[in-house]
């Protein structure tokens, strides 16, 4: 497995991967209120984009942290194809800027299209440093392949 392909730790099926969170990538700043249709897309070190960090309505919590309305985090292969890996989504969440953290209460819904499967369940957290999800509650796995490869 390349160091540049994300994968999730979601059950005890995934990889992991070298995080790459720059110094200076600090999120758009929310002056006052709540920011509508608010976007923060990140990139490597080496300028390929590997993360966009979506929200309809964004509140700025503390200096560390973020609550956002129906958030989308969508990961990128990290080089020069763009390549969508995978996408998060959740109704409401809190993300944690130090932390390269989201977690939120309510529903989410991981769809991972490097390893064609999707994990959908509530009260989670997603640590992108680590590339692990965790999700206690109404756990679904679904894995799109064929029945031969998955005994493998």
């Amino acid at each position: 497995m390349n160091a540049r392909a994300f994968c999730w730790l979601a059950l005890g099926a995934g990889l992991c991967a070298a995080p790459c969170l720059q110094a200076q990538d600090r999120p758009p700043q929310i002056v006052t209120g709540p920011a509508k249709n608010w976007v923060w897309p990140r990139f490597t070190r080496e300028g390929y984009r590997w993360m966009t960090l979506r929200g309809t309505e964004v509140r700025e919590v503390s200096a560390s942290q973020i609550d956002i309305v129906d958030m989308n985090i969508t990961v990128y292969s990290k080089d020069a194809a763009a390549r969508i890996d995978s996408i998060v989504l959740s109704p409401s969440a809190s993300y944690f800027t130090r932390e390269d953290r989201a977690s939120g209460p309510k529903s989410v819904r991981l769809i991972d299209y490097q390893h064609n499967l999707e994990v959908t369940g509530e009260q989670w957290t997603v640590d992108l440093d680590t590339k692990k999800i965790s999700i206690a509650r109404n756990v679904r796995v679904v894995i799109h392949a064929p029945l031969a490869e998955i005994l493998k």
